[in-house]
C-alpha cells in the first residue's frame, strides 16, 4: 500500500484501519510521549481518589496551581490551567487577536489553526537546514518588523528538536518589546532538555510582560488523556482576561488531583530525565556511524530529526517498512519546508529504539553497515 496520508502520533485507529495491525500492538515513536508510561505515584495514588468525581472541582484549581507552582519555582498566582495545551493557545489568541503572526519553524501545526480562527494571518520565520535548523538570531530580528503583533516559538522545537537558550531569549524579548509584540513561547518539551533549568523561560516572565509561556503533561508525564496543560505569564492583567473567556471546570476533578500527584514524583521525574538522556546519546552515537546514509540535527528533546541521504530512499517508505513491523515514526514531509527526505522518531526503552534502528538502517548495504 502506497502510504500517502500524513499520520499524527494520536491516530493509532486509523492506522489499525489501513494497515490492518491492532493499535495496542503499535509502538508510537511519533506520539513523543515518556516511554516509562504515567507516573508511578500516580499509578497508585489515584484510584484512591475515584470519589472526587461526585463534587465539581475547585473553580480556582488553587491546589493544582499550587503543585504546578512548586514544580516550576513560581508563584501559583502567575498560573493558568486549562484543557491541554491546545486551549490555552485558543485563550491567548482570543484575547490578544493577532492580525499578523510570525512563526519559527518548521513547527506544530496548531499554531497558525489557532491564530486563522480569530481572522489573523500567519508568517513563518524559516529555520534552514544549512544552520542545522538553529535559530539566526540577528536575521530574526529583521523579520520582526511593526505590523506583526505576535511571536510564536516551540522551544524546544518540534520538529527539529533544537532550542534556545534563556540569554537568546531574552535578547528576542527586548526587540520584541521595543517593537509591541507579544511573544508566545511552548515549552511542551523543555523538561526532556539536558538542562532545563537553564533553557525555559520561565524566570523571564518575572521581568517582561510580553511573554507567555505554554506547558503541559501530556508529553513528558504520559499522561496526554487527562488534557491538562498550564501556562505562566507575569502578565497578571492578560491572565484575567483569559480567564474570563474560559468555561468553568474544563479540567475535572481527576485529572487535577492527577496534576497534584505527578508534579510532586521526584523519582519519577529523575529517572525520565536520566533514561532520554541516555537514550539520547546512545541513538545519536550509532547514527554517527552512517553519516553518508543520514544526517541528525542535534537533539535537545525527547525526539531526533534525520534527513536521509540516499537518494532512492523516502521517508513514507521508511515509515511503511516501521508500521508493519508494530512501529510507528513521524513522515515529516508534511511539515513546512520539510519534504520526503525527513523523518522524526522519539527515544521509547532501549529495546524499542534498537528494533527501530535496526529497520531504519536496514536499507543500508551489507559493506557500509558496522557493528
Amino acid at each position: 500500500m502506497e502510504q500517502k496520508e500524513h499520520f499524527h502520533g494520536s491516530d493509532l485507529e486509523k492506522i489499525e484501519k489501513i494497515f490492518g495491525i491492532k493499535k495496542e500492538n503499535i509502538i508510537s515513536f511519533s506520539a513523543n510521549v515518556n516511554p516509562l508510561g504515567i507516573s508511578y505515584d500516580l499509578k497508585e495514588e489515584l484510584p484512591k481518589h475515584i470519589d472526587a468525581i461526585t463534587s465539581y472541582p475547585d473553580r480556582e484549581y488553587t491546589d493544582l496551581r499550587r503543585a504546578i507552582g512548586d514544580y516550576i519555582g513560581i508563584d501559583h498566582s502567575n498560573i493558568i490551567v486549562g484543557n491541554g495545551s491546545t486551549e490555552l493557545i485558543s485563550l491567548v489568541t482570543q484575547n490578544l487577536h493577532p492580525k499578523k503572526a510570525l512563526i519559527v519553524g518548521p513547527t506544530y501545526s496548531e499554531y497558525e489553526h489557532e491564530i486563522s480562527l480569530e481572522g489573523g494571518r500567519s508568517h513563518y520565520y524559516r529555520l534552514h537546514e544549512d544552520e542545522n535548523f538553529g535559530l539566526n538570531e540577528q536575521h530574526l530580528y529583521d523579520a520582526l518588523t511593526t505590523d506583526i503583533d505576535l511571536l510564536v516559538i516551540c522551544n524546544p522545537n518540534n520538529p527539529t528538536s533544537s532550542q534556545i537558550s534563556r540569554p537568546v531569549m531574552r535578547n528576542i524579548l527586548d526587540h520584541c518589546k521595543e517593537k509591541g509584540i507579544f511573544v508566545m513561547v511552548d515549552e511542551t518539551y523543555v523538561e526532556f532538555s539536558e538542562n532545563s533549568e537553564a533553557i525555559t523561560s520561565i524566570p523571564l516572565t518575572q521581568i517582561y510582560n510580553n511573554i507567555i509561556i505554554l506547558r503541559g503533561i501530556s508529553k513528558f508525564f504520559a499522561a496526554p488523556g487527562l488534557r491538562l496543560g498550564y501556562a505562566i505569564c507575569g502578565n497578571h492583567s492578560l491572565l484575567k482576561e483569559m480567564e474570563s473567556f474560559k468555561n468553568p471546570w474544563t479540567i475535572n476533578s481527576l485529572a487535577a488531583i492527577a496534576g497534584e500527584i505527578m508534579f510532586r514524583d521526584k523519582r519519577y521525574i529523575e529517572d525520565t530525565k536520566e533514561l532520554i538522556s541516555s537514550e539520547r546519546k546512545r541513538i545519536c552515537t550509532i547514527l554517527d556511524r552512517y553519516q553518508s546514509h543520514f544526517k541528525y540535527y542535534v537533539p535537545h528533546a525527547n525526539f531526533i530529526l534525520v534527513r536521509i541521504l540516499d537518494d532512492e530512499l523516502t521517508s513514507d517508505h521508511l515509515f511503511e517498512k516501521a508500521i508493519k513491523k508494530g512501529l510507528m515514526l513521524r513522515d515529516c514531509s508534511s511539515f513546512p519546508f520539510l519534504d520526503n527526505k525527513y523523518f522524526r522518531f522519539c527515544f521509547m526503552k532501549p529495546e524499542d529504539n534498537d528494533r527501530l534502528l535496526d529497520v531504519i538502517l536496514d536499507d543500508i548495504p551489507a559493506d557500509d553497515r558496522t557493528n
